[in-house]
């Protein structure tokens, strides 16, 4: 029997030693043999199986016919066997490969010739030429499964059929990734968006208990070459999360990432419920859950700064299910470790993570296939803001003003959020008209719409909504305009005194 070692992995130190105890000739490229040789364990070079040195200074060793007709090779082929048997070649019956380091070359910055080095070309042609003839070649791509494989050879003699289709589809799956990280980087590099071939690589990172329902299966995978909260993040205590706790964490996350002041928000549902800023963290928490007590029951906490004991203690009277936050001090993680609660601690990279260099994809799933679009992570510069109306908002309405238009963005459309002192006081999510959100945020506020102020993600097609705030006591209003009645809720907004921005950029999230 006989095994193909390329790569430069030292976990094949004991998966090599391990074979040559079972009688297995090993051979493997210049590096591994090196490190083999290191570790006292013999091996033949590529150059004593083909005949043939490296050539182009390296790039082409595996790329022969010896080495491939002993992977491609059906041994219940007589024809196969024949051609083998003529030409000397030996079967290769198990083959590991390690590529190159492509997306880590990526990371370090290399541009150029030198990343272009990083793309493996032998490996991979190896890998899938192994993986198709999997029935016969056991083929391993990930280095973790070295142990399994070899006490399965050790205890059967062989590898189960079942176990080399999963290998050899990890091969495949690995391979596919690997090109698709190639790809991204040369359409990043010559500026194309979106391809007509888009290749998403998705890694596992754990199996979730179950979906939005316990019928539905579930897993949480991370979007290879981009590191963000949810896949950075490190837990320190509590229940794995599930797949519903998840989203609100993200929702959270995002949430209290987009304001540079100390900030809370307290999300459910994909939706914030109460979000709030103040240089004390603890009266900011305090602020939000005001918002709306009974909502917040069994809610996500976002926190964009590090969680003191005065916060912790004002976390115990009500049931969070996770709380994220960039650090703990360290009596307050002691106090939240006694709730049941799941604590996250948010990646110290930034509050969104290594987004790639044109920005990451956002992808939303429909019936045979995908929509794909830029992340809507841009707030309309406030210096372009237009007053439309005759009456200018006071300095006190323009900073809430400013504050709920942040807000409004993570609200699903249609979206209404009211604010007062860096606070929302209502919240309209996720309704069908623009009116019933706004109704759904002064119902939410009740005496707290008095003298609040209102964000709209998108255009008022018609005054009424604008009508029920002025009612209800709002003073002011942010919105995108760009309405053909435009006219209309400005001669609207002018009839109550109310003050009315223009943004020129709406925040549809569906």
């Amino acid at each position: 029997m006989r095994a193909l070692l390329s790569g430069s992995d030292n976990r094949f130190v004991p998966l090599a030693r391990g074979l040559r105890e079972l009688g297995w000739d090993i051979v493997a490229t210049a590096g591994v043999r090196a490190l083999l040789a290191s570790e006292g364990i013999d091996s033949l070079s590529i150059e004593q199986v083909t005949g043939q040195g490296t050539l182009l200074g390296g790039r082409v060793q595996t790329l022969h016919p010896k080495i491939h007709a002993a992977i491609l090779a059906r041994r219940a082929d007589a024809q196969h066997r024949a051609e083998l048997d003529r030409d000397g070649i030996v079967p290769i019956d198990l083959l590991a490969v390690n590529l190159y380091p492509f997306r880590e070359a990526v990371a370090e910055g290399l541009t150029g010739l030198d990343l272009i080095e990083k793309i493996d070309v032998g490996g991979v042609a190896l890998l899938r030429a192994a993986a198709k003839n999997y029935e016969d070649v056991v083929v391993i791509v990930r280095p973790e499964r070295y142990p399994a494989v070899l006490e399965e050879i050790r205890q059967r003699g062989n590898v189960d059929p079942e176990t080399r289709r999963e290998l050899a589809a990890e091969a495949f799956a690995h391979t596919a990734s690997y090109d698709a990280a190639i790809a991204k980087r040369l359409y990043e590099e010559s500026g194309v968006a979106f391809p007509d071939d888009l290749i998403l690589a998705l890694r596992k990172v754990r199996d979730l208990r179950y979906g939005e329902n316990p019928h539905q299966q579930a897993a949480f995978y991370s979007l290879r070459g981009e590191v963000g909260a949810l896949t950075g993040m490190e837990q320190l205590y509590g229940k794995a999360p599930s797949f519903n706790n998840l989203i609100d964490i993200d929702a959270a996350w995002r949430i209290v990432s987009d304001f540079r002041q100390p900030t809370v928000a307290i999300a459910k549902r994909n939706n914030p419920v109460g979000i709030a800023s103040d240089p004390d963290i603890g009266r900011a928490y305090r602020n939000a859950f005001r918002a709306d007590p009974a909502t917040s029951y069994g809610a996500i906490l976002g926190v964009n700064r590090p969680v003191t004991m005065d916060l912790a203690r004002a976390l115990q009277d009500t049931f969070y299910e996770a709380i994220i936050a960039p650090e703990y001090d360290p009596d307050a993680l002691a106090a939240l470790k006694r709730a049941d609660l799941e604590i996250f601690r948010a990646p110290r990279n930034g509050p969104r993570g290594l987004p790639s260099r044109r920005g990451p994809l956002d992808v939303h799933r429909v019936a045979g296939g995908i929509l794909v679009q830029t992340v809507d992570d841009s707030v309309a510069d406030e210096g372009n803001f237009k007053v439309a109306t005759e009456r200018h908002p006071t300095l006190e309405e323009l900073t809430d003003l400013i504050f709920a238009w942040r807000c409004v963005r993570h609200v699903t459309s249609a979206g209404i959020v009211l604010a007062r002192g860096l606070t929302t006081v209502g919240i309209g999510p996720g309704q069908v008209s623009r009116v019933a959100a706004v109704e759904t945020a002064v119902r939410k506020a009740g005496e707290n719409a008095r003298l609040a102020v209102m964000a709209s993600d998108a255009y008022f097609p018609f005054p009424d909504g604008i009508e029920v705030a002025a009612r209800a006591g709002v003073t002011a209003i942010i919105q995108p305009g760009g309405s053909a009645r435009d006219d209309m809720m400005v001669e609207t907004a002018d009839r109550y005194r109310m003050a009315m921005l223009f943004t020129g950029r709406r925040h549809y999230r569906h």
